[in-house]
This record gives structure tokens, C-alpha cells and sequence, in this order.
């Protein structure tokens, strides 16, 4: 059996925490880079990933100044040098390049607040500082605005996705800002027009997070830059369907019409199942004929409403196909959807199962089968 992949062990071996020492031996007089490597290594095998990252920062702390402005500095001599500017997108740097946001946090947030944000602005160039400008925004939402906003204006994209991506109210992994709309949106009326994909997506993601409890607001948003014309078409046509991801799911009357799927046209519509009976573990073979009274752009997702002990329900959507239907000319689309019997995030339980076709945000037919073990 092949030996499972695991991240934590990818990002953080022997060879990665060896690279990092060297670099703190070059910029630091005295490191001493075997101490570093034998004690950070050490730790590893009880930690997950992100606690590996606050234990290597454990380690290094003992040799490190005391008073944080010279900590800073050293933290600085030892960085790589900044990631390349020329590039445009999915370049987030290498994880070991996260210790100074962990250090400006611990060190410098109560009594160093702007030296700390100084160290994120050139930490931030090397790995992604969108974790570690979080607390700085809980803890002086003002004053870290107020850098921010010469953020959003700075010369590295890297510097200016950190202005989105860190104000994010639903970053994965780390804590949750409090900050009111009005303190988020200017910054993302700015950096929509930003020409690196990289800002763009954090901007798309930044409005598909708002979109979970304000979809008015970022179909407003959306609708005003189109008619501003400050993006170019083709990016913020990109940037509209990212950014409105989950009320697609949902089928949002308004953003499906915004990405230009009607809902006033007729669909008709058969579903069928390859089984009535699907164990656990198995492929489940749907296939779906739609026909149309128009040429019709069409966006197809199917929900499954799973059965839940106690004769509960749950349901989950998950994308079939966009596709164009031309008039009088029917369209077969089929799928194979796995029914994981091993997935940790969602459970499945033997039951009466339904699939309903949504097109376009309508539900157009619906179908059943039966799961078991």
C-alpha cells in the first residue's frame, strides 16, 4: 500500500527546516544553526502543521535579542530574498517563511505595534502574512487600517493582497476579524482593478465570503464595476463568477442572471439514476436530457438530500455542467458521483436518498434511489 501523503511532513522535514537555519545563520551573528535544526526537529512528530510552526518559532526565540526592534531587525537579515515580482498569480511562498508573523504577534502587538507592521509589510513579500495582520486588526483596527490603505497602494502585489486577503471575514485556518463593511469595502473597490490575478482572486474570495451573509451588497458591488470599466472585461468577468460561487449554489435569482443565465425560459428536463439501489462506497451514475423553447446558456447543479439518523435530512450541492441548449435540440449530460463512505467532513447513512436538478436556480426534476451498505 502506498505510504499516505502528508503535508505536515511535506512542508516540514529535515531538508526545510535545514534551509530556514542556514538562512538565520547568515543573517544572524551567532545563530547557531545545528541547535535550531536538532531542537526544532525534535518536536515535530507530536505536532500538526500549524502548531510545528509555533514550536519552530519556540526554538528560535532563545536566539533571538530579547527587545523586539532588534529582534526585527534580525528577523529581517534573515529573510530569502522577496518572492519574484514579475509573476502574477499562486505564488504563496514556502510556509518556514512564516516565523516573523508568528514573532511580530507574540512580541510586538501590544508595545511595537508599528515596527510589527513594518516586519509583516517585508515579511509578507517572502510568505503570505494574511494569518498574522488578523490580530493586528482586532487589536488596533484604526491604526492597521490606516496602513493598510498605503498597502493598497504599494508596488508589490504580494503587499497588496494582503490588504484582501487579510481582512477576509472567512479566511480558512485563522482567527475572525471584526471589522464592519464599511471598513472592508473601500479597499475592495480599490484592488478589483488591480492587473495581478493574484490581488483579483483574493478580491473574488474576499466577496464570495461577504456573499454567505450580505448578497446584496456584493451584487451591487459586482453591477457598479461593471459599468466603472476600470477592470478589464475579461478579468472582472473572472472575478464575477468566483466571486459569486456560493449563491450560485444557492441559486441566487440575481447572480445567476448576472453571469447571464435566465430564469424566465422554460427548461424541460428528465433525470435518471444508472440504479435504484447504490452501496456505500459506490459510484452513483445520474444523467440528466434538458430541452429548451430558446438557445439558452445554461448552468446545471444537482442537490442530493441525504438521509440523517432520526429521519433527518441534509442536503449538499454540487456542480454538474454549464452548458448552451439550443432550441428543439435536446442536451444529455451525465456525471459519476462517488458516495464516500470515508470522507471525515460528512457522514453517510444507509436510507432513501433524493437527487433534485437545479437549472439555472430552478429545481426542473428530481429523482430518488436507495443507499445502503
Amino acid at each position: 500500500m502506498a505510504e499516505r501523503f502528508s503535508l505536515k511532513d511535506h512542508l516540514f522535514n529535515a531538508d526545510t527546516v535545514g534551509r530556514l537555519a542556514a538562512e538565520y545563520a547568515a543573517g544572524v551573528p551567532g545563530f547557531d544553526a545545528a541547535r535550531f535544526e536538532r531542537e526544532a526537529l525534535a518536536g515535530f512528530a507530536e505536532r500538526e502543521l500549524l502548531a510545528r510552526l509555533e514550536w519552530m518559532a519556540d526554538c528560535l526565540t532563545p536566539q533571538l535579542a530579547a527587545d523586539f526592534p532588534t529582534m526585527a531587525e534580525q528577523l529581517e537579515a534573515a529573510m530569502p530574498p522577496p518572492l519574484d515580482p514579475g509573476l502574477r498569480d499562486d505564488d504563496f511562498g514556502h510556509f518556514i517563511h512564516a516565523l516573523p508573523g508568528i514573532m511580530a504577534v507574540r512580541h510586538g502587538l501590544e508595545d511595537h505595534r508599528e515596527r510589527a507592521l513594518d516586519l509583516l509589510h517585508a515579511a509578507t513579500q517572502r510568505f503570505s502574512m494574511e494569518f498574522y495582520i488578523r490580530p493586528f486588526l482586532n487589536r488596533w483596527p484604526e491604526e492597521t487600517l490606516a496602513r493598510m490603505t498605503v498597502w493598497a497602494e504599494d508596488d508589490n502585489y504580494h503587499v497588496r493582497r494582503l490588504v484582501s486577503e487579510g481582512s477576509r471575514p472567512r479566511l480558512p485556518w485563522a482567527k475572525a476579524v471584526q471589522l464592519e463593511l464599511g471598513q472592508r469595502v473601500p479597499f475592495l473597490e480599490q484592488l478589483h482593478a488591480d492587473k495581478t490575478r493574484y490581488v483579483t482572486r483574493s478580491v473574488a474570495n474576499h466577496l464570495n465570503d461577504i456573499a454567505k451573509t450580505e448578497p446584496d451588497v456584493v451584487i451591487d458591488l459586482l453591477r457598479g464595476w461593471a459599468v466603472a470599466g476600470r477592470q478589464e472585461t475579461k478579468e472582472l468577468a473572472w472575478m464575477t463568477r468566483h466571486a459569486l460561487r456560493v449563491l450560485v449554489k444557492q441559486g441566487h435569482a440575481e447572480a445567476l442572471e448576472l453571469l447571464g443565465y435566465r430564469r424566465d425560459v422554460a427548461v424541460d428536463a428528465e433525470l435518471s439514476v444508472g440504479a435504484d439501489v447504490v452501496r456505500i462506497g459506490e459510484q452513483l451514475e445520474m444523467s440528466c436530457v434538458l430541452r429548451t423553447t430558446e438557445d439558452l446558456p445554461v448552468m446545471v447543479d444537482y442537490r442530493i438530500i441525504f438521509a440523517r439518523p432520526g429521519g433527518k435530512q441534509a442536503e449538499k450541492v454540487f456542480k454538474l455542467k454549464a452548458a448552451d441548449v439550443k432550441a428543439g435540440t435536446p442536451v444529455t449530460l451525465s456525471k459519476r458521483h462517488r458516495l464516500k463512505g470515508d470522507a471525515t467532513t460528512f457522514t453517510l447513512y444507509p436510507g432513501p436518498h433524493e437527487i433534485v436538478l437545479q437549472v439555472n436556480g430552478r429545481d426542473v426534476a428530481q429523482t430518488t434511489f436507495e443507499l445502503t451498505e
